[in-house]
């Protein structure tokens, strides 16, 4: 049986975007019989605002939606103890104590994304007294491995290649731990049997491809499905304030007829979608 989810962190309010997301991954649920997931993705610091998480849940149900509610991230925050651990004893993890800005100084090279760690921290004795964050190994994490590949219901069969990222934090220094971890623990522990989200994430695969390989998790299929744009061909987005679903709920917009405009792909005036 498939199992999608939708796992948006309330950070800021939902928009357009996420709305596709939440249908694609909704309507994949239903045709196939199976179930469809919300996780709310909660531990981003002080940016998380937890009474959003019920203003998503009036969201979806102001699309039609029907989901399945599962523990949100900051109720698992011993499994990503426990991973990160193992992945330490397993000599896969070392510390970092360097700043953004001291990355930039180093000029390194750009990866798929952002700046590439120049593994100034590698093997070196550490102040103590710095936070420090816990980054992977790729090279020593890749020498354990043979070749790993990965399905996406659009793009076919992949072959994981995460080296181009290099060296990612996977334990910030003040949160418990990146997306990459947390996200590829929560799909392993929620049954997540496909896991759809926007085209932007294809890459992050690779990498998560990989911690399902070192942490021994199940292997779910990607469907890695087109993002809606703004007037300007930008993907929406929180930061640039995009119109949120809430508004158009309070401002009398019928949710359902929106949903299915976008199924439809007659999509509001000013959005185009790029498919993946």
């Amino acid at each position: 049986m498939v199992t999608t989810r939708f796992a948006p962190s309330p950070n800021g309010m939902l928009h357009l975007g996420h709305a596709w997301s939440a249908i694609v991954a909704h309507d994949i649920a239903c045709e196939r019989g199976g179930r469809f997931l919300l996780r709310i993705e909660d531990i981003d610091g002080a940016r998380s605002r937890p009474e959003l998480a019920d203003e998503f849940r009036r969201d979806l149900e102001w699309l039609g939606l029907e989901w399945e509610d599962v523990a949100a991230q900051s109720t698992r925050l011993d499994s990503y103890q426990e991973a990160a651990a193992r992945l330490v004893h397993d000599g896969m993890l070392y510390p970092c104590t360097c700043t953004r800005k001291e990355i930039e100084a180093a000029r390194p090279k750009l990866g798929p994304d952002g700046f590439v760690y120049p593994g100034t921290c590698k093997g070196r004795l550490l102040d103590p007294s710095r936070p420090a964050a816990l980054r992977l190994d790729m090279d020593k994490a890749l020498a354990s491995l043979g070749n790993l590949t990965w399905m996406d219901e659009i793009a076919g069969e992949q072959v994981a290649d995460p080296r181009p990222f290099g060296d990612v934090v996977l334990v910030r220094k003040d949160e418990p731990a990146s997306y990459h971890l947390a996200a590829t623990l929560d799909d392993a522990a929620d049954g997540v049997t496909l896991v759809t989200r926007g085209a932007d994430l294809f890459a992050a695969t690779h990498i998560h491809r990989l911690l399902q390989e070192l942490l021994g998790l199940p292997v779910p299929t990607w469907h890695h499905h087109g993002l809606l744009l703004d007037e300007e061909g930008r993907k929406l987005a929180k930061r640039r304030e995009s119109p949120s679903l809430r508004d158009m709920r309070e401002n009398g917009v019928d949710g359902r007829a929106l949903a299915d405009r976008l199924r439809a792909g007659s999509l509001p005036s000013g959005n185009t979608l790029a498919n993946p």
